[in-house]
């Protein structure tokens, strides 16, 4: 009976020990908070003697005789390049070139069937001859009847003069007149007989020219010196006037075509000097220069067209040959130059840098012109006088605190 009256003794002997345990906790936690704001003042206090700290910082130093590069991306292409083909159509007999082959001017690349051509030409040569022919005849007949017309004005007159003395009868005057009309009649027929042979021979001497011209068609030659890139047409293929044979392209004609973005192409003028590297050849720096620019940028990529002239090319080039080039549009004997990245808001001609002022930080929009190859904006105005760049942000600045300049950055 008596032990159930003892557990709650011990019930309430342990609840009795509850105060003390919470006044022990209680200790530890004021000695822990008591800490927490030690720590936290420290810190409060380092942040304020940091916060006052002036920050390093590196600025831009003036750079001398910096080339300003443009790159462009493009081929090699052909600045004379020919489709040649006949004037006129039939078989292909004869072929005498193929890709690759080097060809001089006026060398015979192909022949076409001869057939009815030739024989056009060899009859409008015989009616040649036969012109000749008559114009000879009518030309001694001119000479006879010359001749004769001589002899009778001499006969004539000696005539009339006999009649005049009434030697000769009236009637024998009158037939010596009548005969020199009739020689000079003569005269006048032969001269237009010589007159119409000779518009035959000239005729004839045009329809010879017109069917050797036609049959001159059906031999193909080489308008100038050049290198075969590609042979359209075999041997025995019926082609038409017009149908491409050969695509030539003139010896040392190779220029490099570059697409350059617009908005880095305003300052490309031809003569700029360029440097060039074939993707076959990456190794190798090949040099030339700007020789034209073209009128019209491709719309759908915004690019322009240049076309190079290269100083030094490879024996042996490769027509659609990809190739960077990068054009030395402008050397500028003083500039200062920032990373882009480093500056906020840039449009193309325009964005907020940060400066060093009197020993603290500001931020200015300043004005930019060129930009070189890697990514480096030339600053051309808004910056004060004695104003130093920063060319590097970091999280650190802020309008108004104090900086200086990184040892070993500065001047």
């Amino acid at each position: 009976m008596d032990a159930p009256s003892s557990q709650p003794g011990i019930v309430g002997g342990l609840n009795a020990t509850k105060p003390k345990r919470t006044g022990i906790f209680g200790r530890r936690a004021v000695r822990r908070a008591l800490a927490g704001v030690a720590v936290v003042s420290v810190l409060l206090g380092a942040g304020v003697v940091y916060s006052n700290r002036p920050v390093e910082v590196e600025a831009l130093m003036p750079e001398r005789d910096v080339p300003v590069r443009v790159f462009g991306l493009g081929t090699v292409e052909a600045r004379v390049m020919s489709k040649v083909g006949f004037e006129a159509g039939a078989a292909l007999v004869e072929l005498h070139a193929d890709h690759g082959d080097h060809v001089r001017k006026g060398q015979v690349l192909a022949r076409l069937s001869l057939g009815e051509q030739e024989a056009k030409a060899a009859k409008a040569r015989a009616a040649l001859q036969i012109a000749e022919v008559n114009i000879e005849r009518a030309e001694a007949n001119l000479e006879k009847a010359r001749a004769v017309l001589a002899q009778r004005q001499v006969a004539n007159r000696r005539r009339q003069e006999l009649a005049g003395r009434s030697v000769v009868s009236e009637q024998s005057a009158e037939e010596s007149a009548r005969d020199e009309a009739v020689a000079k009649a003569d005269v006048t027929v032969t001269e237009s007989e010589v007159a119409s042979s000779r518009a035959q021979l000239a005729d004839a001497r045009a329809q010879v020219q017109f069917e050797e011209t036609l049959l001159g068609h059906r031999t193909l030659t080489a308008p100038y010196d050049a290198i075969v890139i590609e042979r359209h047409k075999e041997l025995g293929t019926v082609v038409k006037a017009g149908d491409p044979i050969f695509t030539l392209i003139a010896n040392d004609s190779y220029w490099g075509l570059a697409y350059v973005d617009e908005a880095r192409a305003g300052f490309i003028a031809e003569g700029q000097r360029v440097q060039a590297r074939l993707r076959s050849r990456p190794q190798d720096v090949f040099t030339g220069k700007v020789l034209r620019i073209g009128l019209e940028s491709d719309r759908s990529t915004e690019e322009r067209r240049i076309f190079i002239r290269g100083d030094n090319p490879p024996a042996r080039v490769f027509l659609g040959e990809q190739v960077e080039f990068l054009i030395t549009a402008a050397t500028l004997a003083e500039a200062l130059l920032i990373p882009e990245a480093a500056v906020h808001g840039y449009n193309g001609h325009e964005g907020t840098v940060w400066t060093l002022e009197d020993g603290r930080l500001n931020r200015r929009l300043v004005r930019f012109r060129h930009r070189t190859e890697d990514s480096r904006l030339e600053i051309v105005g808004g910056v004060p006088e004695r104003a130093r760049v920063i060319m590097r942000v970091t999280p650190d600045l802020r309008v108004g605190r104090r900086a200086q300049v990184s040892e070993g950055k500065g001047p």
